[in-house]
């Protein structure tokens, strides 16, 4: 997918950079501004946002909404194409990772002066969600999903193994991976791990980036600077890759997709992941529990999966106008309430109380631990390439590889990545 985005910018870069331009001088309309809204939500969050629309729609008349509903790799591959034929949309939702990319081809509106206006209802969102849509210190979008990575665990093994409290620290988890963790036969290979730790190709790249957080490390700063090679980082490799190693709580060599298997066969007592592992769970009547990421030993944090929207530079000035007053409706207390509760993640302000959303307890859960919520790789245009580089080093390292030496050489692959942004 990424690859024919990128053959697109190269191809219609420079028509997109045009599209201000081009539609500076709008002919004057009569009714209500007309928005075309393109997104990717078609369960039933998208159910949710179609009635938001509606309701947007109904409670004036001086603008209009049509959404159009498209795979998020559909929106991916086409948009630019589209834009630069005129033929997009006015505003349009992505997964967060990808906003940068079309903000630094020009194909979105700088959003400042939405987020300085008091009428904007940005004031109370959560300010990580605001940071993942910041490209060179501006806002090119509103979040419309930010939840952080969490643990879900399975109770009744907790119960079989005496646990009663969920760990709070590293240490914590790794004492409870241990007792979790059951070798029935002797042979160095557990029926039953006490965690899943995949070392590459993991939920949304953030499980690695939680665990570096929780020891002060990082991997970019700035959006501009590569900070992977740090002794903070070297320490949670060795940490994670002795208790993996030496004390067997997860299988080595595991992507995304075989943890979430080892997790739902019931094979694995713990798994960091998103909230659809609620549904996963309950498919394969798993009794299951969700705790945020236990602190490392400078922080509790975890990375954040994201979901935002954007006016693109192919709407005129009376449509940017248009699009920022669906966006403060969007966002203000009872909308976002409603959004949460039928997206299935937390409020994106941090003024609803938990309780507001206990009626999906799910929803409940995440939202009481939001605040360890950091957004992963703001602003970096080539964050693809980037969490490819650091996959390299956390698989490398949990098969035993020199954790310094791989530090060393992630850190030179994305400082390059950077720079070629």
């Amino acid at each position: 997918m990424r690859s024919k985005a990128l053959a697109a910018f190269a191809a219609i870069g420079i028509a997109a950079l045009g599209l201000t331009a081009c539609s500076a001088q709008p002919a004057a309309e009569e009714g209500p501004v007309s928005l075309t809204f393109w997104h990717g939500y078609t369960e039933a969050d998208g159910d949710v946002l179609q009635e938001i629309v509606d309701d947007f729609n109904a409670s004036q008349s001086d603008v209009t909404i049509e959404t159009e509903v498209k795979t998020w790799a559909v929106i991916d591959d086409t948009l630019l194409t589209a834009l630069s034929a005129d033929q997009g949309p006015d505003i349009v939702a992505m997964p967060a990772e990808r906003l940068p990319v079309y903000a630094s081809k020009g194909a979105f509106v700088d959003l400042s002066d939405f987020y300085a206006s008091a009428d904007g209802n940005t004031a109370e969102l959560n300010p990580q969600a605001v940071e993942m849509v910041t490209v060179d210190g501006a806002p090119y979008g509103v979040p419309t999903g930010f939840v952080p990575l969490s643990v879900f665990y399975n109770k009744t093994l907790f119960a079989a193994a005496g646990i009663t409290e969920f760990p709070t620290t590293w240490d914590e988890w790794v004492d409870a991976a241990k007792k979790l963790t059951v070798d029935a036969d002797g042979d160095g290979t557990p029926e039953q791990y006490g965690m899943v730790l995949p070392d590459h190709a993991t939920v949304g790249n953030g499980v690695w980036p939680s665990l570096f957080y929780g020891n002060g490390g990082d991997i970019v700063e700035d959006g501009t600077t590569a900070v992977i090679d740090s002794p903070e980082n070297q320490e949670t490799l060795e940490y994670w890759s002795k208790a993996v190693n030496e004390d067997h709580i997860s299988p080595t060599g595991i992507d995304g997709v075989g943890a979430d298997e080892l997790f739902s066969s019931g094979k694995a007592a713990m798994e960091v992941g998103g909230p659809w592992m609620a549904s996963v769970s309950t498919e394969n009547e798993i009794d299951y529990g969700i705790a945020a990421i236990p602190a490392g030993p400078k922080e509790q944090a975890a990375s954040a999966i994201g979901v935002s929207m954007a006016v693109t530079s192919q709407a005129d000035e009376a449509k940017q106008k248009a699009a920022e007053q669906f966006f403060a409706y969007f966002l203000s207390t009872d909308v976002d309430t409603k959004w949460s509760l039928g997206s299935g993640w937390p409020p994106l302000r941090t003024d609803v109380p938990a309780e507001d959303v206990s009626a999906n307890p799910v929803v409940k859960a995440l939202t009481e631990i939001s605040e360890t919520s950091r957004a992963l790789l703001p602003g970096v245009v080539n964050s693809t390439d980037v969490l490819t580089e650091m996959d390299v080093v956390t698989q490398k390292a949990l098969a035993g590889g020199d954790i310094p030496s791989l530090l060393s050489d992630a850190q030179t692959a994305i400082q390059q990545t950077l720079d070629d942004q």
